[in-house]
């Protein structure tokens, strides 16, 4: 089963009070075809977590509006522009959602968007292990990386976790190879 719901509104994103945010770009529009053509995804139920970077809420949009059926969904983003952007994009789309700031890197500025630090996993490093804690037994992970992640080593360290992955979706984007990585319970 594949659904396909309509681009959410976001011109704000990039522009004024949020000119230091994460615009959308094709790694957000690849993680929402991934999400789109995931039939659990498409199915609904359970509680998501957005986390990382809520980039301008694009993706936090698509996961709430994928179902009806959600129970709650949560983002976090790092930089306090972009988690005031997410909630701008939710509301302009007619979506619940209430985004976080959290501190796993040290800048808060839109470098802390795509400066990732060694191998551009620094964040991703941190947040990997507490990862199979946080989800549910029939939960679902994503997870966007570059080739440079090294996503086969993530899809390794998670399956000493207990967790299942798959690059469910890859494609090009100038010089980057972008890979969704989907993950559940062994």
């Amino acid at each position: 089963m594949s659904a396909s719901y309509p681009t959410p509104v976001y011109s704000h994103a990039g522009r004024g009070d949020f000119r230091d945010v994460y615009e959308p770009a094709e790694d957000s529009f690849l993680l929402i075809d991934a999400l789109e053509k995931d039939p659990m995804c498409v199915s609904g139920g359970g509680q998501w977590l957005r986390s990382g970077v809520s980039f301008s809420g694009i993706s936090g949009w698509t996961f709430s509006s994928i179902s009806m059926l959600l129970f709650s969904l949560s983002c976090t983003d790092v930089n306090p522009a972009a988690a005031q952007c997410t909630a701008k994009t939710a509301s302009c789309n007619n979506v619940s959602l209430q985004p976080v700031n959290t501190s796993l890197v040290g800048s808060t500025g839109i470098e802390a968007a795509w400066a990732g630090g060694k191998r551009g996993r620094e964040v991703t490093d941190r947040f990997l292990p507490v990862v199979a804690q946080l989800l549910s037994s029939k939960g679902l992970f994503y997870l966007i990386t570059i080739a440079e992640n090294d996503p086969e080593e993530i899809i390794r360290l998670l399956d000493k976790c207990g967790l299942r992955g798959e690059s469910c979706l890859s494609t090009r984007a100038g010089n980057e190879r972008l890979s969704v990585l989907r993950f559940h319970r062994s």
